[in-house]
């Protein structure tokens, strides 16, 4: 989270980053509380590992389109990931450097969805002829950092909102917040020693009142054990909906990853092992717990 105000890439991370941080309080406590500790000295020294977003697979948008962004800026697509149940795809990003963090984007299978989720969701995107990134100047860092937060399409009604979240919370989510961050990661394992394992990091974050993702376990393991995820759950925020109603809807969350030297470099010294050295990807069993971060059934153990 150490921004060069000379890089366009890391402007348009920072661009991303400030609202997000300002409507996640637990950005900002857990980064105190994590200095109060003696694990940083300043929030720069966060390792993020990835930031995630949310789209909605439907023509001239999704991660088709999504994606051009972080490709213009020297990302690589890896590897996809298939969530059956959540009818969702999605595809992790390698940063150009590992200066910068990893991008996991998702995509909601809309045809996938009810004919009346699809009718809501295709009342609001119909007007979308044209992929909207095709329309920015990519080369133009404030440009693109202020498409994250531009209206694609009108600000849902109650209802509509109320109807999707019935049947995928994701969509109901998406509809609302857009191409809004997610979360972002920290890199657990970077920590000093006491809080570099997620036991020890979960231990702190619940002493300084964060509620913890229970789906799949507090720590959610991948199949061979080399990487483990837990994440915050989202607080319930205050939403204004086309009308002016107004309900209490999720927002975003922190997660936090704990990626394992791989087994052929577990003889390196410490002071020796990069990136390249451990654990690299994702995992579709612990991703498909973690959306759940913003899932009612969580969130409702969160009080505002």
């Amino acid at each position: 989270m150490n921004f060069d105000k000379n890089s366009s890439l890391d402007k348009i991370l920072n661009a991303l980053f400030v609202p997000y941080k300002e409507s996640v309080p637990e950005v900002k406590k857990i980064s105190d509380a994590m200095i109060i500790n003696g694990m940083i000295s300043d929030e720069s020294d966060i390792i993020n590992d990835h930031i995630a977003f949310r789209t909605l697979g439907v023509s001239h948008l999704g991660i088709s389109s999504f994606e051009k962004i972080f490709l213009h800026y020297g990302y690589k697509r890896r590897d996809p990931y298939y969530f059956a149940e959540k009818k969702l795809n999605a595809f992790w990003y390698e940063p150009p450097t590992e200066k910068y963090p990893r991008i996991f984007i998702s995509e909601l299978r809309v045809h996938d969805l009810s004919l009346k989720a699809q009718s809501i969701i295709s009342k609001y995107v119909a007007s979308i002829q044209q992929c909207p990134v095709e329309s920015i100047n990519l080369d133009n860092s404030d440009e693109v950092g202020a498409f994250f937060y531009k209206p694609l399409w009108d600000l849902p009604i109650l209802e509509d909102y109320q109807t999707l979240l019935q049947e995928s919370e994701y969509a109901a989510w998406v509809i609302y917040n857009r191409y809004y961050l997610n979360h972002y990661t920290i890199s657990i394992h970077e920590l000093p020693e006491g809080y570099n394992t997620l036991e020890e990091f979960n231990t702190f974050l619940e002493s300084i009142g964060i509620i913890l993702n229970t789906s799949g376990g507090k720590i959610k393991t991948s199949e061979d054990g080399l990487l483990r995820q837990s994440s915050s759950v989202s607080k319930m925020q205050p939403a204004t909906f086309a009308g002016g109603e107004t309900m209490k809807i999720s927002g975003s969350y922190v997660e936090f990853a704990e990626r394992s030297v791989l087994p052929q470099f577990r003889n390196l010294p410490k002071d020796k092992i990069t990136r390249a050295h451990r654990r690299d990807g994702f995992e579709s069993a612990n991703a498909d717990k973690i959306f759940e971060s913003t899932y009612l059934e969580q969130t409702s153990m969160a009080v505002c």
